[in-house]
This record gives structure tokens, C-alpha cells and sequence, in this order.
């Protein structure tokens, strides 16, 4: 029964995605995908795509994105027992900031290396935070550490 019930929870948040892109006249696709991080928390992928107009979606920077992130999870979260965030993605936008931001820090990486000074990075959500985090959590000569508050919080990269 729960689990029937955690489907048309996961359709009503297709149709709640779709709902809010058409009240901007845009037409999309919404794929759904669960997903399971590296500390068994269970995640709802919301994949977006939209052949048109994919920035109102995302907004300056993603902020329409998380603003319907945060919306998604409000509505949904307390009613789906089993999943602990939802993730929503629009035309794989946060995938290639994703990229980006692994690409900044391995930059960063190759410049404490060189200069042995320890280097802080500019202000980044939680989400972002964490990736770097785990990205230079490889390196061995390297360490990482969050400094600040929000939403100033940055990741200063330090040489051992």
C-alpha cells in the first residue's frame, strides 16, 4: 500500500512540475528517478526538459531552480516517507555547474600545489560546498575546510 502510495505521490509531482512550467507557457518533459548518495539517503531526481525558454525555469544563477526545489520539497517531502530530498534538474543544467564547479576546484588544486598557500574559494550553497568537498577528498596532499557564515560560507583549499 505505501508503495502505491509513494507512486501517485511521485506522478503528482510530475504533474505539479508540469502545472507550474505551463503557468509560463512552457511545454516540458519531467522524468523521475530515485537514487541512493554515498550516506543511504534516497533522493528524487526530477529531470526538466524543455526545448524553450529553459532559463525561466532556472533563473539568475539557479535561483528559480531552487526556489522550485524548495517548493517540491515542502509540498512533497512530508508525504513521501521512504525518499529524504528532492533534487530537480532542468535541461541538465545543475549536471554541467556540476562539471564546473569539479573543474574550479581542480584549478584551485593545482594552484595551492604550486604556491603551497592555502586558497579560499568564492561563497557556495551547501550543495555546492559538498561537492568540492568530496571531489578533493582524493587528494592527499590537499585538505579542505568551510569557512564563514551564510551565505558568505566558502571552502578554503589548504596544502598539507
Amino acid at each position: 500500500m505505501e508503495n502505491e502510495n509513494s507512486n501517485n505521490i511521485k506522478e503528482r509531482v510530475m504533474e505539479t512540475v508540469q502545472g507550474m512550467a505551463g503557468f509560463m507557457n512552457l511545454e516540458c518533459q519531467v522524468n523521475l528517478k530515485e537514487e541512493i548518495d554515498d550516506r543511504n539517503n534516497k533522493s528524487l531526481l526530477v529531470s526538466v526538459y524543455t526545448p524553450e525558454n529553459a532559463s525561466l525555469l532556472i533563473g539568475k544563477n539557479g535561483q528559480n531552480l531552487k526556489a522550485l526545489e524548495q517548493i517540491l520539497r515542502s509540498i512533497f517531502l512530508k508525504k513521501i516517507t521512504d525518499i529524504n530530498n528532492i533534487v530537480v534538474d532542468v535541461n541538465d543544467y545543475r549536471k554541467s555547474q556540476t562539471n564546473h564547479l569539479v573543474d574550479l576546484a581542480k584549478q584551485t588544486v593545482t594552484r595551492v600545489r604550486s604556491t603551497q598557500k592555502a586558497e579560499a574559494m568564492f561563497p557556495m550553497s551547501p550543495y555546492e560546498r559538498r561537492i568540492v568537498h568530496m571531489e578533493l577528498a582524493s587528494c592527499p596532499d590537499i585538505t579542505t575546510e568551510s569557512i564563514g557564515a551564510e551565505p558568505n560560507r566558502r571552502i578554503v583549499v589548504k596544502p598539507l
